[in-house]
Formats: C-alpha cells, sequence, structure tokens
C-alpha cells in the first residue's frame, strides 16, 4: 500500500509542480491514514487499497474528533485522502473513490489574528546592537511585515532576490508562481545593512551559500529557527497577543486594507490564489470599522 502513497506523490512533485511543503503535507495525511488502516484489528484491517470501504474512512475521520484536531486539520487530512482515491480511480487501479459519498467536514472559520501597528513597532525596533545575528533579526522581521510573505518563502529566499535600487524583493509563492514585492525604504536599508554587515559574519567560509537569511552555522536560515527568534523578541518584551511569523503577514494584510488599499492589490501581494482567501481579512477591517463607529458615534 505503501508504495502507491509514494507514486502519487511523486506524481504531485513531477507532474502537478506542487512544492516541497505541499508534498510533505501529503505525505504526511497519508501516512496517518495508513497507520491508522493497519492498526485495525485483523478482521477490519483491509488487506489492499480495493478493500478500504467508505466505513473505514469514517471511522478515521471520528478518531481524528475524538483527539480534538481542529475541524480545519480534519478538513485537509480528508481531503488528501480523496484526491489520492483520485489518483488511484484515474491510474486505473481503483474502479471508484470510497471517499466520494462523504461530505467535507465543516470548517470553523477563524478570523486572522493581527496585532497593532504600535506593538509591531515595539517588536520591530527590539533587535539592538550591532551583532551578526541583531542585523539578521531586525532585516528578517523588517521584511516579513513589509512584505507579507509566507514564512517558507521568506527562509527561502536568495541574495540575488532583494533588488535594493529597485526596492522590491522576488519570490516563488505556492504553485511556483513568482512575485515582485515592493518594500518600503526603512526595510529596504535594514536588509541592506544586513547584507553588507551582518551576513558576511555568519556566511563564514561558506561562501558558496546563497540564501540571504543564515543561522550561526552559515547555512539557511529554518522555519523553525525562525519561529524561535520571533518567540524570543515577544517573550522579552511581554507582549500578551498570541504572535507567530505568521502574525506579521496577517498584520500586514489588515493594516495595508484599513490603510485604503484595494482587495486586488493586497491579493497579488500575498500571493493568493483565490479572493475569498483575501476577502477574510475585509471582515477584520470590518470589525475595526465598528469599534470606531461604536466609540465614536454620539448615539451608538
Amino acid at each position: 500500500m505503501q508504495e502507491q502513497v509514494t507514486t502519487f506523490l511523486e506524481y504531485l512533485e513531477v507532474e502537478q509542480g506542487y512544492s516541497q511543503n505541499t508534498v510533505s503535507a501529503y505525505r504526511n495525511d497519508l501516512g496517518q491514514f495508513l497507520g491508522y488502516l493497519q492498526h485495525l484489528d485483523p478482521a477490519r484491517r483491509p488487506r489492499g487499497w480495493g478493500n478500504v470501504t467508505r466505513d473505514h474512512i469514517v471511522g478515521y475521520m471520528l478518531e481524528m474528533k475524538e483527539r480534538e484536531y481542529a475541524s480545519s486539520t480534519v478538513a485537509r487530512k480528508v481531503a488528501a485522502v480523496k484526491s489520492f482515491f483520485n489518483f488511484l480511480v484515474e491510474q486505473g487501479q481503483l474502479k471508484k473513490n470510497p471517499a466520494n459519498e462523504l461530505d467535507s467536514p465543516k470548517v470553523e472559520r477563524h478570523l486572522p489574528a493581527a496585532i497593532p501597528p504600535e506593538e509591531i513597532d515595539r517588536l520591530l525596533a527590539a533587535p539592538q546592537g550591532e551583532s551578526p545575528a541583531t542585523y539578521r533579526d531586525r532585516a528578517l522581521l523588517e521584511s516579513l511585515y513589509a512584505t507579507g510573505l509566507r514564512v517558507s518563502e521568506l527562509v527561502a529566499l536568495d541574495i540575488a532576490d532583494v533588488d535594493v535600487d529597485a526596492g522590491t524583493v522576488r519570490c516563488m509563492g505556492k504553485g511556483a508562481k513568482q512575485r515582485i514585492l515592493p518594500v518600503y525604504d526603512r526595510a529596504l536599508q535594514v536588509i541592506d545593512d544586513y547584507i553588507n554587515l551582518g551576513r558576511p559574519a555568519l556566511v563564514k567560509n561558506n561562501l558558496e551559500e546563497q540564501a540571504l537569511f543564515l543561522n550561526r552555522r552559515g547555512k539557511r536560515l529554518t522555519r523553525q529557527g525562525l519561529w524561535l527568534i520571533i518567540k524570543r523578541y515577544v517573550d522579552d518584551l511581554g507582549i500578551q497577543d498570541k504572535v507567530t511569523p505568521h502574525t506579521l503577514r496577517h498584520s500586514f494584510a489588515t493594516h495595508m486594507l484599513r490603510g485604503g488599499a484595494g482587495l486586488r492589490e493586497v491579493q497579488q501581494m500575498l500571493g493568493h490564489a483565490n479572493i475569498s482567501t483575501t476577502q477574510v481579512y475585509t471582515q477584520v477591517s470590518n470589525d475595526h470599522l465598528r469599534e470606531v463607529y461604536d466609540e465614536s458615534h454620539p448615539r451608538a
């Protein structure tokens, strides 16, 4: 059964052009489903994918619910299973998809969390000093808020992706789609300082390394490494709101919309394929508008 999963993952990567992060998510989700099936009692355990029924998938969903998985996580894992079975049907290995009759789990829509501009200012001002790591930290925090990049996009940046003269950053987003993003002057200056004053000390003798943001070993910074850097500054500042690297992306979008940016423009900058994804941020902005109205209108 693992062989068919491996073939499907190769299909996603080679023929569909899915990113490594997306393929990795499918690998984890399908691996978990396969593990669930293999741990069923012998009487219910399927011998192959052709023996998997709707009841098997329902049982898997119920187990995730019992383990208190978020509805969005359950929905994603079920979608991965459906896609895998669709692939097997298209390849002629199955006659029908046992997951087709299942309704997709209802996902609770959580509004993205943004933090106020004054808290953003505190966070961006937190890295103090002139050590190589401090130059790097200032640059990565400013870059996240200046561009709204996803964490995976930020750590994937190379030096060649920054054009200081043009005031832009080039990134490769989901679906291998390239975006050219404007960057405000303050962030450009901080990035330029890092490239010239901080990065050379971090890269050490590894002169062939092209990554923009480096760890202390001179290698490309990981998503986990980025999260730990932000967490340290948030803890030091005593910021009460939950702040993750993605919070800066949410804050970028929310503050842009409140400042008058158009929904289409924010969609392009965030790299959303569907504008409905971006429209979630309008709800956050509308909530803020309501607060202002309630505080300002004499009869509210």
